[in-house]
C-alpha cells in the first residue's frame, strides 16, 4: 500500500492471533496503523502476528484477554494506552461458533457463546470509547455475521448472540455519537486456502448468487473502509456475503 491513511493511528483488534482478525490487524497495520493483538488462548500465532506487524514497519504488542470477562477487558486498554497513548480504532472480531441441537442447549453453552459474542464486545467497546471521546474521534467496526440476519436452527444460540451485536451496534451509535462512528461488517461464508470444502460447503456455495465464497481479505478490506472512511456512515450493518442474504 503506497499511502498510509492510517498513519500514526492506533487500532486494537480482539482475537487478532489467527485467522480473520489476523488478517484485519495486518491489513490496518499495511494502511500505517500501530496494532494491539489481543488473544485469549492463542499466544504463540499472536506472537507471530506482531512480529509480522512489526516488519511492516509500525508498532504492535501482543495483550492477552479474555473478552467475556470486564476486568481483564479493562486491563488490556489500560495496557494499550499506556504504550501508545490514544486508540482511534477499535475492531470486535473475537467470537466463538459451535453448533448444538435446541433440546441439548444448557445454560452454560448459552453463558459461553454470549459472554464472549455479545457481552465482551460491548465492555470493550465502552473502554474504547472512553478513551476515544477524549480524543475527540474514533472508529468502532463490530465483526457480526450472517447469523445475525438469517435463522439457522442448529445455531440459534450464535445467531442469537449475532443478532444482538447488530443491535448493540446501532444502539451504540447513537449513544456515541457525534464523536465516534460504530458500523458492523456482517460476513457469509469465509474460506481460508487450504480448507476442506466439503459437500454441505458446496452446496452453500452453489446457493450463493456469486457462487463463491468470501477471502478473509474481502472483510479486512470492508474493514479498512470503514476504518478510513467513517465520517458520515454510523451504526450501519455492511453485509459481505457474495449475495446469499439477498430474499
Amino acid at each position: 500500500m503506497k499511502t498510509k491513511p492510517l498513519a500514526n493511528q492506533v487500532a486494537l483488534v480482539t482475537g487478532s492471533g489467527r485467522r480473520i482478525g489476523r488478517v484485519i490487524a495486518l491489513t490496518l497495520a499495511r494502511a500505517g496503523a500501530n496494532v494491539v493483538v489481543n488473544y485469549n488462548q492463542s499466544r504463540r500465532e499472536a506472537l507471530a502476528t506482531v512480529r509480522e506487524i512489526e516488519r511492516l514497519g509500525v508498532e504492535s504488542m501482543a495483550v492477552r484477554a479474555n473478552v467475556a470477562k470486564p476486568a481483564e477487558v479493562s486491563a488490556m486498554f489500560r495496557a494499550a494506552q499506556k504504550r501508545f497513548k490514544r486508540l482511534d480504532i477499535l475492531v470486535n472480531n473475537a467470537g466463538i461458533f459451535f453448533p448444538m441441537r435446541w433440546d441439548e442447549l444448557r445454560e452454560k453453552d448459552w453463558d459461553r457463546i454470549l459472554g464472549v459474542n455479545l457481552k465482551g464486545p460491548f465492555f470493550c467497546a465502552q473502554a474504547a470509547a472512553r478513551i476515544m471521546e477524549r480524543q475527540g474521534r474514533g472508529s468502532i467496526i463490530i465483526i457480526s455475521s450472517l447469523g445475525g440476519l438469517q435463522a439457522w436452527p442448529q445455531y440459534m444460540h450464535y445467531c442469537s448472540s449475532k443478532a444482538g451485536l447488530i443491535m448493540l451496534t446501532r444502539c451504540l451509535a447513537k449513544a456515541l455519537a457525534p464523536n465516534i462512528s460504530v458500523n458492523s461488517v456482517a460476513p457469509g461464508t469465509i474460506l481460508f486456502p487450504g480448507e476442506n470444502r466439503g459437500p454441505e460447503m458446496e452446496k452453500i456455495i452453489r446457493a450463493t448468487p456469486l457462487k463463491k465464497a468470501g477471502r478473509p481479505d474481502d472483510i479486512a478490506e470492508m474493514v479498512l473502509y470503514l476504518a478510513t472512511h467513517y465520517g458520515f456512515i454510523t451504526g450501519q450493518i455492511f453485509v459481505v456475503d457474495g449475495g446469499k442474504s439477498i430474499p
